[in-house]
């Protein structure tokens, strides 16, 4: 990845005018856990607060991470050349352009992110690697307007939907409320989607999680409920409810070290307390 560029200080430029820096951001907290400068004062004295008392979270962080690049890899190994990231958050290093770029050089992603650090960052990322936007977008809109995303001119303009997408909705959907209706969400994406089409999907979750982490996620709950991001863990079946439609591909709705692993995975993949999949549209 291009390095954002930096001020004087070394510090990434957070020039988001929308930025609200008084209250800590999802995405900001993330791009902490997994050890950026993507964020501020206020991100960070919640991190730690986080941390102290729920520790698994950078785990959960790098988890992600790392399931997101092994299920775009596979997804372009199998013929999918357009990608469209929802709750994107922060670039990190092998951001979904990178790795799909790598196989596919005219690959195209759209990035989509509520908060105004990320999308700014993605955009000036883009603006050193794709200055002409020929291959990817950066939006900024919330998953719960998916009319909003899907009709957008950067997604328009970049996606075929007449040719398989790979849609990744990778710890995201846990900030989706009860109210908010998240299998209709998610139904609603689907449908836009054309046969062939997957989503890679992943969600925190307490069900089979040792009884300490139940705790700690408790902590976590009510901690990101005092946040403009409340959090909610779902059981595994409501996991599952989330890809109706969906044929869910080998080895399933498995804990996310155990999707394709690459590496010794950890003696209780549990402990991530990271429900993941991906899914093909028949």
């Amino acid at each position: 990845m291009s390095e954002i560029p930096r001020d004087a200080s070394g510090s990434a430029p957070l020039n988001s005018e929308d930025a609200d820096t008084t209250r800590p951001s999802a995405a900001r907290a993330y791009d902490y856990y997994l050890g950026g400068d993507s964020n501020f004062p206020v991100d960070r004295e919640f991190g730690d607060r986080i941390l102290e008392r729920v520790p698994f979270v950078r785990d959960f962080a790098r988890t992600n991470r790392a399931f997101l690049r092994r299920a775009v890899t596979w997804l372009c190994e199998r013929g999918i050349d357009q990608f469209l990231d929802i709750g994107s958050g922060i670039p990190t290093v092998d951001s979904v352009h990178e790795i799909v770029q790598r196989s596919q050089p005219a690959a195209r992603t759209v990035y989509v992110d509520h908060d105004p650090v990320a999308v700014a960052h993605t955009s000036t990322i883009l603006d050193h690697t794709d200055p002409d936007r020929a291959r990817t977008g950066v939006l900024r809109a919330d998953l719960r307007g998916p009319a909003e995303i899907l009709h957008a001119p950067v997604t328009t303009e970049l996606i075929d939907f007449t040719r398989p997408v790979g849609l990744l909705i990778v710890a995201t959907m846990h900030f989706i409320a009860p109210d908010d209706d998240p299998r209709a969400l998610l139904a609603h994406y689907r449908d836009a989607l054309p046969t062939g089409s997957h989503l890679a999907i992943s969600h925190l979750t307490l069900d089979g999680v040792p009884e300490q982490l139940r705790e700690q996620g408790r902590d976590l709950e009510r901690m990101y409920a005092r946040t403009p991001n409340a959090g909610y863990f779902r059981e595994r079946a409501e996991i599952t409810a989330l890809l109706d439609g969906y044929e869910i591909v080998p080895p399933g709705l498995v804990w996310a070290p155990e999707w394709h692993p690459e590496h010794e995975q950890p003696n209780d993949p549990a402990t991530t307390a990271t429900l993941a999949a991906v899914a093909r549209k028949p």
